[in-house]
């Protein structure tokens, strides 16, 4: 009876789980970052074609590639959980960031959605790189990057993200797609990295407006 409890809330906490890393994949996460950051930086038909653009790009492209690559490799979910089965899906991604940031600066986009935008290219491909040797964790990443440019543009509003990267850190070690260590490597590149990009936009001054 006991055996059969533990056995019914370990399923329940499972559910949870991948509810969880479903519902937090980095190109769902992304449509919502670069929706507000548009919206902060323009307006009208502007944030439309803007949004469609980055939508494009950092989310229906990645998520394409994810989903033909996972029913490739027989996976049974959007997970790929072998580390080398990752390489081209990571590196395909990260072709549609670049073009998706040169698409940007040919339309003279706000300059803090290019940025954004290229920050999830240097970030794929380093996630890439590391992918060669070690398997580290695009869900927590994918959280705590944004969580920093959305905490840059809206102050403490934007870390209301944040509280997404614990659950999302439980769910990928309870699912057992990541240790512990790789999720909060993930979570720490993530804000490494997109930390460095934006204070590379404060440093050379420039403007986020629109030209």
């Amino acid at each position: 009876m006991l055996n059969g409890e533990i056995s019914v809330a370990d399923r329940k906490k499972r559910k949870w789980a991948a509810a969880i890393s479903n519902a937090t994949i980095p190109p769902v996460i992304a449509v919502l970052t670069f929706a507000l950051i548009n919206y902060s930086q323009s307006g009208g038909l502007s944030f439309v074609a803007l949004t469609f653009l980055t939508t494009l790009f950092a989310a229906i492209v990645p998520l394409s590639i994810l989903i033909i690559w996972a029913r490739r490799t027989n996976a049974h979910d959007m997970d790929v959980p072998a580390r080398t089965d990752r390489n081209h899906p990571l590196l395909l991604a990260t072709v549609s960031y670049f073009i998706g940031t040169a698409v940007l600066l040919i339309v003279r986009a706000p300059l803090l959605s290019t940025a954004v935008m290229f920050g999830y290219f240097a970030g794929t491909l380093f996630i890439f790189l590391v992918n060669l040797r070690w398997k580290i964790s695009i869900h927590t990443m994918g959280i705590a990057g944004p969580t920093t440019v959305l905490v840059f543009v809206f102050g403490y509003w934007g870390a209301l993200l944040g509280l997404l990267l614990p659950p999302v850190i439980w769910s990928r070690v309870h699912l057992k797609k990541h240790t512990l260590a790789q999720a909060l490597a993930g979570a720490v590149v993530g804000f490494l990295l997109t930390a460095s990009a934006l204070w590379l936009v404060l440093a050379y001054g420039l403007s986020y407006a629109s030209p």
